[in-house]
């Protein structure tokens, strides 16, 4: 090899490099984060140079704030209309209990900042239209992460199964939380992975794809039985 050739040319990560990126992958399960960062940063600084679009947001909030103080102080008193209502396909305080004081405020108030956090998230001008949509759906899972009905102490359904169950219900929901976190830590399986048997619990049924673009494949599955039932609309 001569002195002045370029060096070799690899088509992955350096070997140095690998455990490094396969620990952030996991991590941010397959998220890159500087995508992420990015897409905020570019959110963020436009809303900082956005004075109008900010004093939209601050009185979009006040006006929440006020809506919920007094449901708060109605809901107090007794059952009562609620001020804002969850999207239809949200389902986590349908449940009567969520309609009892001080869950069903806690709900008002959760989906009011949730309201929120939608409207400041899109509309920010300069914002491209990539990272609008990224820097809503990271708000909108740390949104859901903290949401009331994933804490036991604030999720009426977790604190009757508690007490009725003595708090077991709790050690067990530990023990495959922590199941699962070392799975993930460790690039296993999850778990009854092993139980989808392909030609047991998984059809096997012979297709080819009809329609390809950049985006999805379409395959048409051939009919292994003489009648096919329709599937309902």
């Amino acid at each position: 090899m001569r002195t002045d050739d370029p060096p070799p040319t690899t088509t992955g990560p350096p070997p140095m490099d690998l455990p490094l990126k396969l620990w952030l992958a996991r991590l941010s399960n397959g998220l890159s984060p500087v995508a992420l960062a990015q897409a905020q940063a570019d959110w963020w600084l436009h809303l900082l140079v956005s004075p109008t679009r900010q004093a939209q947001l601050s009185a979009s909030a006040l006006h929440k704030v006020q809506a919920w103080a007094h449901y708060l102080w109605r809901a107090a008193q007794g059952p009562c209309e609620n001020c804002v209502a969850p999207a239809p396909q949200d389902k986590r305080f349908s449940r009567p209990e969520w309609r009892r004081f001080p869950f069903n405020a806690l709900a008002q108030g959760f989906l009011l900042q949730e309201r929120w956090w939608d409207e400041a998230t899109h509309g920010v001008r300069g914002v491209s239209r990539h990272h609008e949509e990224v820097t809503a759906f990271v708000a909108r899972q740390w949104l859901d992460m903290l949401s009331p009905s994933n804490s036991p102490l604030t999720n009426p359904q977790v604190l009757q199964e508690t007490l009725r169950t003595g708090g077991a219900n709790l050690a067990s929901g530990a023990a495959n939380w922590a199941r699962d976190a070392m799975a993930v830590a460790s690039g296993g399986e999850a778990r009854g992975l092993q139980a989808f048997e392909p030609g047991r619990a998984l059809a096997l049924t012979p297709g080819q794809v009809v329609m390809r673009n950049h985006l999805i494949e379409l395959i048409q599955y051939t009919p292994a039985t003489p009648t096919v039932w329709r599937e309902p609309v």
